[in-house]
């Protein structure tokens, strides 16, 4: 498991420094400050094998890392450094994905699914009106679990073979089209 690891890890890193963050046009410099010990794409690569090896806890995550991964990534952050780290790097985070996703060859097909699934926000009355989301969330019925909810509905468009393209909430009064063409 290990040398799958370390042999993943290394591929993302030189395909991530070589191809998708040039194309990106993302660089540090000009950026005030020293630059930081873990570069951008050793975090990324680092958020990779966190989220492959199912490690949710940052403490845990860092302690392992620590252990295993040191010699890969010497200049690893304390926890509080890792999750400060990682929070700002989400919009580069979203843009590498979203690269990586097109680089796929199930990006370019024409045929897209969409499926919906119930976010309930709240179930008592005083809670609907008590609530910021009043004036975007809604009552909907799921005909799957046979239940009326108030809330939103959670739309996922992903290609024929399972690869997710877009997300978004809505209010689950409106359609599936409309909610796709928005």
């Amino acid at each position: 498991m290990k040398t799958d690891l370390n042999t993943l890890l290394t591929t993302l890193y030189l395909y991530l420094d070589d191809r998708i963050i040039p194309a990106l046009g993302f660089s540090r410099r000009g950026r005030p400050g020293r630059p930081p010990a873990l570069t951008d794409i050793e975090l990324l690569c680092l958020v990779v094998a966190q989220h492959l090896l199912g490690i949710a806890s940052d403490r845990k995550w860092i302690r392992y890392a620590s252990k295993h991964l040191k010699g890969m990534f010497p200049n690893l952050p304390q926890q509080s450094g890792w999750g400060k780290r990682v929070r700002q790097a989400t919009g580069l985070l979203s843009a590498v994905i979203t690269e990586l996703a097109r680089d796929t060859p199930s990006w370019g097909e024409i045929t897209r699914l969409i499926d919906s699934t119930p976010v309930p926000c709240g179930k008592s009355r005083e809670t609907v009106k008590r609530s910021d989301l009043a004036g975007h969330a809604g009552y909907g019925y799921c005909a799957s679990h046979s239940r009326y909810f108030w809330g939103f509905r959670l739309y996922l468009i992903c290609t024929p073979d399972g690869m997710p393209v877009i997300w978004g909430l809505a209010n689950p009064k409106i359609g599936e089209r409309e909610a796709a063409q928005a």
